[in-house]
């Protein structure tokens, strides 16, 4: 095969080539010179738009319909999108193949998938008003200029803000181009306007004037690194200058009569005109270089040349790439050269292979890296074989020599051949493949519907399939004609033990096509609750939804549903959601007790719990402070268990009935006796404070009115008397035979209090304790003597032995006088 040389052209002291993509690209009878065309970044799709401005052949009604067409390079038709929403003054891509479309009054359309979905915004701004003259795109964002020459940017598609820039001259705009925000200091977008006789830059905060001669200028152009500009002057001559107009780097008479349509930058080094059929390539210190075409031509730049479109053939033309130029140019002695010749040899099986492998010995590591890049430049297969052959044949004399970069370029090259085949229609280049990075170009063949294509390339890449399943199901439930239940079978079936599929996803876009009974057979599938109950809840499946999440155990979830179907739903139809839903009913029921005491009335009366709701009135009412009020509560509750069998709340009942009778005793109280009040006293605390204030019997009234039990009356009076210091009242107590409690708890009390004279009056009542114990209580006493008599009374020699130890004095001897009469005489 003959030397890709033979293909380049020299512009000045550089080569260039144009590179054959594809031919027979569109129809003959389609008029390309009535079309605008816009192609999207990195070999990306085509959009075609008929200019309203211009007259075209009439063609018949159907034909006459207006339509943006996609295709891809090679011609091939990826969607027709029918259009009836005005005049379209921008047609645009974003860098990840987003089709953006703005009509004249200001509404931007962005097509995201290639498929017709889109989303809507509007740039505002006076666009409706004065209405939008022209677009110019970047990667991520465009400027459009209206008719009063107010600029408005929007610099990101997914969250699109449109901005007002500063306000220009609202002289004639001849030309006008756009240097992106990543090449600019303020990292804003500036813009440049040819008003006049020069150029404005206008930029969020100015518009400033750089005051250049020889305007108007009919064409500005900025390159793709931003550094220079190009500009075109309505006597055909071509400047090119830096961005910042410091310095003139060139220029080109073109001694055109007219002006060319458009100027492009072809990568960073050379300018691009084009007139009808001609083609002018203006490369550094002035060099020129003449392409003519047999019809109309469009130029479509990208980051590294310019694709060339006419209805026959798609072609590339760029600037060769430096290892390319070193390996093929002739007479090159490169290492890489000499590396291919060498395998050329060798394949001639000529002893001059290993001579030439001798000769660049030493360089050899650099020429296998020189062979493996230049086989990633190249578009024809032929040449990447042998360059990679090349590579290989040098890195098998190396003693060490590590393949990664070798087996990667090998991998890379079959990726780029498989999606520059004519039916895939990318014709993209490795520096472009760097800059879309794999994912994305994966991605812009999910967007074709290039499924196979696309798992088989993620295979070799090693990339993740999911995405690729789940897109593919979501066009099969969106346009397949079969029943439902045979296409979720089909996609189930599909999908079966695939990883990382959302079922969720493809189970809205079925919802969004309007199958809603196949969107929730498809979520059935869905193993993340979490994913199952959003989408349910918008599909009006709430009873599913809500089972979904009880069954996920997820709180934070259910209560997201519970929260939902109660802004939803009447009262009545959610408290039927919660039947047969104990959890449900439960988180419900913890939630209100805290947030909302209605919503849990009406729940306890739904449900029929009668106690559950007596018992929330019961405790509103202890919330409240006026007794009236306290008292219609509490009726309330009472009324509720009035005819109930059940034993707990006939308890309830009563308490309740006991609960208003002590509220109307408290604050008869409250009236009758000063301070201190008795409102919200327990009854226990009521007698205790009237004992204390010295109301007892008002006390032993209310004891027998409450039928108080005795003991614990008895434990209330004793404790109150105590607290008081009433021993007289106590003392009086004493003489009485019997008590409710005993005895012993009146001296414990008493003693406590540290009354030891009047505790002593409660030993000998004691009846019931040992004399040991009735001993130890005499001792509390003080009165070690007394201890030793009841002691004595016992006749227990052991205690009073034991008790000699405690005393003290004339108690010492005592004591010994009681032992000695205890003991047996000889």
């Amino acid at each position: 095969m003959s030397n890709p040389i033979i293909e380049w052209e020299k512009v000045g002291n550089q080569y260039y080539r144009k590179v054959k993509l594809y031919d027979a690209v569109f129809d003959q009878d389609l008029e390309l010179e009535n079309y605008v065309i816009a192609g999207a970044p990195y070999g990306g799709a085509l959009a075609l738009y008929r200019d309203e401005d211009r007259i075209h052949t009439y063609r018949g009604t159907q034909a006459s319909k207006s339509s943006i067409d996609i295709y891809s390079c090679s011609g091939k038709l990826i969607r027709r999108i029918n259009w009836d929403k005005g005049f379209i003054r921008g047609l645009g891509w974003s860098e990840d193949e987003k089709l953006l479309v703005i009509t004249k009054d200001g509404t931007v359309r962005c097509y995201y998938d290639l498929q017709g979905d889109f989303t809507q915004f509007s740039l505002g701004h006076g666009a409706e008003e004065y209405g939008v003259s022209s677009c110019r795109f970047w990667l991520t964002g465009f400027v459009a200029i209206l008719a009063n020459n107010r600029l408005v940017a929007v610099s990101h598609y997914n969250e699109p803000r449109p901005k007002l820039l500063a306000a220009p001259p609202e002289d004639l705009v001849h030309s006008w181009a756009i240097i992106p925000p990543a090449y600019t200091l303020s990292r804003s977008v500036e813009v440049l306007l040819a008003i006049g006789q020069t150029i404005f830059v206008v930029d969020s905060n100015e518009a400033e004037d750089r005051m250049l001669p020889n305007g108007p200028f009919k064409h500005v152009g900025v390159s793709p690194n931003g550094l220079f500009v190009t500009l075109y002057t309505e006597d055909g001559k071509v400047w090119v200058i830096t961005s910042d107009f410091q310095n003139k780097i060139g220029e080109y008479d073109s001694k055109a009569k007219t002006v060319p349509k458009d100027v492009q930058w072809c990568g960073n080094d050379s300018v691009v005109l084009a007139w009808e059929d001609e083609v002018h390539m203006i490369g550094p210190k002035g060099a020129v270089l003449k392409h003519y075409f047999d019809g109309w031509v469009h130029l479509l730049a990208d980051v590294d040349g310019v694709r060339l479109i006419t209805n026959d053939i798609c072609e590339f033309l760029q600037k060769v790439p430096d290892t390319t130029e070193d390996v093929f140019k002739l007479g090159s002695t490169s290492p890489a050269s000499v590396l291919l010749d060498a395998v050329d040899q060798l394949e001639k099986q000529s002893p001059k292979a290993d001579e030439n492998i001798q000769m660049i010995r030493s360089s050899l590591p650099d020429a296998v890296a020189a062979c493996v890049e230049a086989a990633g430049q190249e578009f024809s297969i032929h040449w990447q074989k042998q360059l990679l052959k090349a590579a290989s044949f040098g890195k098998s004399v190396l003693d060490l020599y590590s393949s990664d970069d070798f087996v990667s370029m090998c991998e890379t090259i079959r990726v780029l051949n498989a999606v520059r085949d004519y039916r895939i229609g990318l014709p993209i280049t490795y520096d472009e493949y760097q800059y879309l990075t794999p994912e994305k170009l994966i991605q812009r063949l999910i967007n074709r519907r290039e499924y196979l294509l696309a798992i088989r390339l993620s295979d070799h890449l090693r990339l993740p399939t999911n995405k690729i399943y789940v897109h593919w199901a979501s066009q099969k439930v969106r346009n397949s004609t079969d029943d439902e239940d045979t296409i979720c079978k089909t996609v189930v079936n599909r999908l079966h033990n695939k990883q990382g599929i959302s079922f969720e996803a493809i189970a809205r876009s079925a919802y969004d096509e309007g199958r809603s009974h196949l969107a929730t057979q498809l979520l059935d599938h869905e193993t993340r609750a979490g994913k199952q109950v959003p989408l349910l809840l918008s599909m009006e499946e709430d009873e599913i939804a809500l089972g979904k999440a009880i069954e996920s155990g997820d709180t934070d979830l259910m209560v997201f549903v519970l929260l939902h179907l109660k802004k939803k739903l009447p009262l009545a139809s959610f408290f039927r959601v919660l039947n047969n839903r104990p959890v449900a009913t439960a988180l419900v029921e913890s939630s209100a007790r805290s947030q909302d005491q209605e919503l849990l009335k009406d729940l306890y009366y739904q449900d029929d719990r009668r106690l559950d709701g007596a018992n929330l009135l019961f405790s509103d009412a202890l919330a409240q402070s006026a007794p009236q009020t306290k008292i219609d509560k509490l009726k309330l509750a009472s009324k509720l268990l009035a005819d109930s069998k059940d034993a707990a709340a006939t308890l309830h009942h009563k308490s309740y009935l006991e609960a208003q009778q002590l509220i109307r005793l408290q604050d008869a109280l409250d009236r009758d006796i000063d301070p201190p009040r008795y409102t919200g006293l327990s009854l226990n605390e009521t007698l205790t404070r009237l004992v204390r204030s010295g109301y007892s019997k008002r006390a032993a009234k209310i004891q027998a009115d409450f039928r108080v039990p005795d003991k614990t009356w008895w434990w209330i009076r004793l404790r109150a008397l105590v607290a008081k210091r009433d021993w007289g009242e106590i003392e009086e107590i004493s003489k009485q035979r019997k008590s409710a409690i005993g005895w012993e708890p009146f001296f414990s009390e008493v003693l406590g209090a540290g009354n030891t004279k009047l505790a002593a009056v409660f030993v000998p009542k004691c009846a019931g304790l040992t004399a040991r114990e009735r001993s130890k209580m005499w001792v509390k006493c003080g009165l070690v003597t007394k201890a030793g008599e009841e002691l004595v009374r016992a006749k227990d020699l052991e205690g009073l032995e034991a008790l000699r130890g405690k005393a003290t004095g004339a108690g010492v001897a005592e004591i010994d006088r009681l032992i000695a009469g205890l003991k047996p005489r000889r």
